[in-house]
């Protein structure tokens, strides 16, 4: 899911200011339950499936010491799996479904699912608090590289506890390697195996179930925070692409000729993207008031899919998080994409 450390570490890919109104407006993603946009986005009567993750069956035995690759070029010896700390809820995801949730001590404010929801927030807002990591007593910690501020991350590591860096996940093809970098520091590369052989397959069916269509619809993806005014359209690098060209569409920021992760929505941006659909995560589409505030929005209502209300709302921290929940999301766009596939 989106960060405002994610948008610090993506500075040279877009404006100055518009990455500073990210940083500042993004704390309110994972804020708040969701009101259930997703069902009524559509109208199509798509069940939300339960925000949980699936662990393999048992609680695997780690192998340790490990000793792992960090995405920041150091080699990490991890000697205990005891107590886990990730630091987003992408990886944390990962290390449930592995079947190690029972070692979780913390969770970030972006790790929304029920098996998480009695941990402890050890971050404020988005940003790391490297008092509250330490203070849990961790054996490993993982982040990504969009994990921040880096002045939190160095006093992790100056505190001698092993923090391993993984590269942020943007498309289908990083969620099996993502399995098999926390497995391995894990010290369980056997469950790494079946999750991602499992993840993969699931995928495989997604992508398989999909309805034959005769022409690839045009969906663009728009970030949306309403209190705040800010409404983005996503390009090439929002990480949305790999997911919509997943199910049979075409990412509408790309086929307009747009660069990097964001830009501001424009009435003209968006008639020149011309999508026949709008993907959305689901607070966001809350934070307008619904569909029929989005359609309010500088040139949504003219656009082929304002007319049709053809608007695809999924959960903020499933949408992009490329990990073992990705076939789910797979078939959740599918089914509201698609609606008379569906029924």
């Amino acid at each position: 899911m989106l960060s405002s450390s994610t948008t610090r570490s993506r500075a040279a890919l877009g404006p100055a200011l518009l990455l500073l109104a990210l940083g500042l407006l993004l704390t309110l993603t994972a804020c708040g339950p969701s009101t259930g946009s997703t069902g009524a986005a559509t109208g199509t009567g798509v069940t939300k499936a339960p925000d949980t993750v699936e662990p393999l069956p048992g609680e695997p035995a780690p192998q340790l010491p490990a000793t792992v690759a960090s995405a920041d070029g150091r080699q990490v010896t991890v000697a205990s799996a005891d107590r886990i700390v990730p630091l987003n809820g992408s990886l944390a995801e990962i290390v449930f479904s592995l079947g190690l949730g029972p070692k979780v001590i913390a969770r970030d404010v972006s790790t929304t699912f029920q098996q998480a929801a009695a941990l402890p927030v050890i971050t404020q807002a988005h940003d790391v608090s490297a008092e509250g990591v330490l203070s849990m007593h961790p054996t490993l910690v993982l982040a990504d590289r969009s994990t921040g501020p880096a002045e939190a991350i160095e006093q992790i590591r100056a505190a001698g506890v092993p923090l391993i860096v993984l590269d942020d996940a943007k498309k289908l093809g990083d969620v099996g390697p993502r399995i098999d970098t926390v497995a391995a520091a894990l010290g369980v590369p056997d469950a790494g195996r079946q999750l991602k052989e499992r993840t993969e397959q699931r995928i495989t069916q997604a992508r398989a179930a999909l309805p034959a269509v005769d022409r690839h619809p045009k969906v663009a993806f728009l970030y949306l925070r309403g209190s705040a005014s800010v409404f983005l359209l996503g390009g090439p690098a929002s990480g949305a692409g790999s997911l919509i060209e997943a199910v049979g569409g075409e990412d509408a920021g790309t086929a307009a000729g747009l660069s990097g992760d964001f830009t501001p929505l424009t009435s003209e941006a968006l008639v020149k993207a011309a999508p026949d659909a709008i993907l959305v995560m689901s607070k966001g589409l809350d934070s307008v008031g619904g569909v029929d505030g989005l359609l309010k929005l500088p040139g949504v209502a003219q656009t082929p899919a304002g007319l049709d209300r053809r608007v695809v709302s999924i959960e903020d921290g499933q949408l992009l998080s490329y990990g073992p929940r990705t076939p789910q999301v797979i078939r959740e766009i599918a089914e509201q994409l698609y609606p008379a596939a569906a029924k």
